[in-house]
């Protein structure tokens, strides 16, 4: 039995002998989308989902997230999984303040998401209160497959974001919203 290695395909471009040119946007988003450090912030039963996505069978390593970082000062994609009470919502903003840009946010199952079923007043009804999200991954707790699909997306997104969006005044009245400078 024989393995194939799947290589990423090179961005759009114009290519000769001995040269090839693109946009400088679509090799950083090509570099960006290959090379994703997820921290996953794990409280409850969702982390038990990412460790089998992280295990041999579902494999993270084949999109470029195999090296989990545990210091948000060396991650890019904020993983947040389970029940997120409110007294460690300052946590979750602090965790998200200290990545550097460019970051992105995944809220995995419906605790993170949107309270689950913890409709009480100790429980975040969703990190979206306190953080900007970009996806959204349904399930109590969601499987394996959906974890991959949600990484998937922040790849597209990573892919195709403007290396200048971060910087954009849209950008920054979004994170004002949030109460973030």
């Amino acid at each position: 039995m024989t393995s194939s290695v799947k290589m990423v395909e090179a961005p759009e471009g114009h290519e000769g002998a001995g040269f090839f040119a693109t946009s400088l946007d679509k090799v950083v988003g090509m570099a960006r989308a290959n090379s994703l450090w997820p921290l996953p912030f794990a409280t409850s039963c969702c982390g038990i989902e990412f460790m089998a996505s992280m295990a041999s069978h579902y494999d993270f390593a084949r999109f470029g997230s195999e090296r989990p970082s545990f210091s948000p000062r060396q991650a890019d994609l904020l993983m947040v999984m389970g029940t997120i009470a409110k007294k460690m919502a300052p946590i979750v903003k602090q965790v998200y303040l200290q990545m550097a840009e460019p970051r992105w946010v995944i809220a995995m199952g419906a605790c993170a998401s949107s309270g689950g079923i913890f409709d009480t007043y100790s429980v975040l009804q969703g990190i979206d209160r306190i953080i900007p999200v970009d996806v959204y991954i349904p399930g109590c707790p969601p499987r394996p497959e959906q974890v991959i699909d949600g990484l998937m997306q922040i790849q597209e997104m990573a892919r195709n974001e403007s290396t200048r969006r971060r910087n954009t005044d849209e950008y920054q009245l979004l994170l004002n919203s949030y109460g973030i400078q």
